[in-house]
């Protein structure tokens, strides 16, 4: 008699499983702390909620871990994902409105490691779950949108207010949209002028390949910098310009602030955008070319009608790259004055205050995550329609 052969367990879905018991048992889901700087308190499920609220929720991340574990279809693991979210979101709005006193505005209740497991691990089941269905561009962007969608809406309710990330939202909210502007300012303004300079740049070196290896190295010379130390490099000659030039100032040159910040950023942008050029004009296939030429066209009608669409793609990567990477380093930039998400999350670091820091690093993050998927999908969409 044979045995029946058990079906095989889903790896990912075991690991994240294994990691949402740790996070249930062994972590605080809340910590509570009696104002925004002193050491908090772990606080488990059962502190805050009723026996039958936890068991609930126990049970819904329970059959949450059965599906990762052992189906594979796609849109069911991602419709116990979302499940799961909503029930961890939903128990941590819970903990900040029983934990808070009516009209107490100095306690603060934080999300503890064991939510954040939680929610890291539920997030990686989505993904994973999304990237099974292999999407078009259109239906992730779609995705992205009404998760943005449903996150804001959830947020404007009302039920997270009382949480301590939303009540420094809350006290800095005036400050939280200026420092927004000029996040994305610094980011996407370096980007573009990146791109008017290296695009040509990249162009010249594809046509003239004995600069390429110069142009490139020198690129490369710069992009191992360390961003603090760049940042510091520039305050000196910036610093040195404003005081010569009072012209200058007055455009908001300076050796601190956002000056350094952009020339640093912009620099930092060229050598993507530059190899990425150089790369897709090579790719570029050359009997393409001998039958543009061939029907008259000239070399910079060639340039704009054949090479540059045919290379997009792969230039649109390396733009990619950049804009990731700017949003990123525009934090570091706050360290010089040059303002954006960054400044709560150094702040924050100073007053040793976590959920300051965690309202300048989660726009990051989103932001980041947005514009690549974004990005992602234009690629995608060009490369289609390409072949």
């Amino acid at each position: 008699m044979s045995l029946r052969r058990l079906p095989a367990l889903d790896p990912l879905g075991t690991l994240l499983s294994a990691v949402g018991v740790v996070a249930l048992v062994f972590l605080p889901f809340v910590v509570f702390k009696a104002n925004r700087i002193v050491p908090g308190e772990a606080r488990a499920l059962l502190e805050f909620l009723p026996a039958w609220a936890a068991l609930s929720f126990v049970l819904v991340l329970a059959l949450v871990a059965l599906v990762a574990v052992g189906v594979s279809n796609a849109r069911v693991r991602l419709a116990f994902a979302l499940a799961g979210v909503i029930a961890v979101a939903s128990a941590v709005a819970a903990a900040g409105n029983a934990l808070t006193p009516p009209g107490n505005q100095v306690i603060r209740i934080s999300p503890g490691a064991g939510f954040w497991l939680l929610l890291i691990g539920l997030g990686l089941l989505a993904t994973d779950a999304v990237t099974r269905m292999r999407p078009g561009p259109g239906m992730r962007v779609l995705l992205l949108v009404l998760s943005v969608l449903a996150a804001g809406l959830a947020i404007a309710s009302g039920a997270f207010d009382h949480l301590s990330i939303m009540r420094e939202y809350a006290v800095n909210s005036d400050r939280f949209a200026r420092e927004a502007r000029r996040h994305l300012l610094l980011a996407f303004g370096s980007l573009a002028a990146a791109v008017v300079v290296a695009l040509p740049l990249g162009i010249l070196c594809h046509r003239i390949p004995r600069i390429r290896a110069g142009v490139l190295g020198v690129l490369n010379l710069i992009q191992t910098i360390p961003s603090i130390a760049l940042f510091g490099i520039l305050m000196a000659p910036l610093g040195a310009l404003a005081a010569a030039v009072p012209w200058a100032a007055d455009l908001g040159i300076r050796g601190i602030g956002a000056a350094p910040a952009v020339v640093a950023l912009f620099l930092y942008s060229l050598l993507p955008v530059v190899a990425n050029t150089v790369v897709g004009l090579a790719r570029v296939s050359p009997a393409a070319v001998d039958a543009a030429r061939g029907m008259g066209l000239t070399r910079g009608q060639i340039l704009a009608h054949i090479e540059l669409p045919l290379a997009l793609p792969v230039i649109l990567t390396g733009i990619r790259i950049v804009l990731v990477q700017n949003i990123g380093l525009v934090t570091v930039a706050a360290l010089i004055g040059g303002g954006g998400f960054g400044a709560f999350v150094f702040q924050g670091i100073g007053q040793t205050a976590m959920d300051l820091v965690l309202l300048g690093a989660i726009p990051i993050v989103m932001l980041a995550f947005s514009s690549a998927l974004l990005l992602d999908a234009l690629v995608d969409l060009m490369n289609r329609a390409a072949r």
